[in-house]
């Protein structure tokens, strides 16, 4: 995973507030499905507020604002160019305004709209995919960077501090 430390940063300030982490992707289209994949592994495993989006976010946003949270993280397979399986933390000016995608609404429209209904600070953690082709399976490479951040989001909010919501 290239800037693991920015990661685990970011995570670990993250963790110390009110977290709410939206996962994002269609499982039927291989690595597009990788948020997915992590939200399987985090479910009721960690403290923050875990939400499974599929290819809607913006369906969630009114939960996400009852929230009140400090942080959110997003979570989506995002094509940068980059080696597959490399995760890349990018703040909300990085994300395209107008991007291809498989979600209905962009990801930059979805992240503008939370930004204008809280004070959270917001990331999109990205996944670099191999391919996102429909019915293919997740790749190996994007398979082992679900497995590293279960175990980093583990660590930092803790299962032992896991709370049902």
């Amino acid at each position: 995973m290239s800037s693991f430390k920015s990661l685990r940063d970011i995570l670990a300030q993250s963790a110390k507030g009110r977290t709410v982490i939206v996962c994002i992707g269609n499982t039927l289209k291989g690595d597009d499905g990788a948020a997915n994949a992590l939200y399987n592994k985090l479910a009721g495993k960690i403290r923050a507020e875990l939400i499974d989006a599929g290819t809607v976010p913006e369906s969630y946003i009114q939960r996400i604002v009852t929230k009140g949270p400090d942080n959110i993280l997003l979570v989506d397979a995002v094509d940068w160019g980059g080696l597959p399986g490399t995760v890349r933390v990018l703040g909300v000016t990085e994300i395209p305004a107008v991007a291809c995608s498989t979600h209905v609404m962009s990801l930059r429209l979805f992240t503008d709209t939370i930004a204008q209904e809280t004070q959270a600070n917001l990331y999109l953690l990205g996944i670099q995919p191999q391919q996102v082709a429909l019915g293919m399976e997740m790749s190996d490479s994007v398979g082992q960077a679900v497995a590293s951040l279960a175990e980093l989001f583990i660590e930092l909010f803790g299962p032992d501090k896991a709370a049902s919501r």
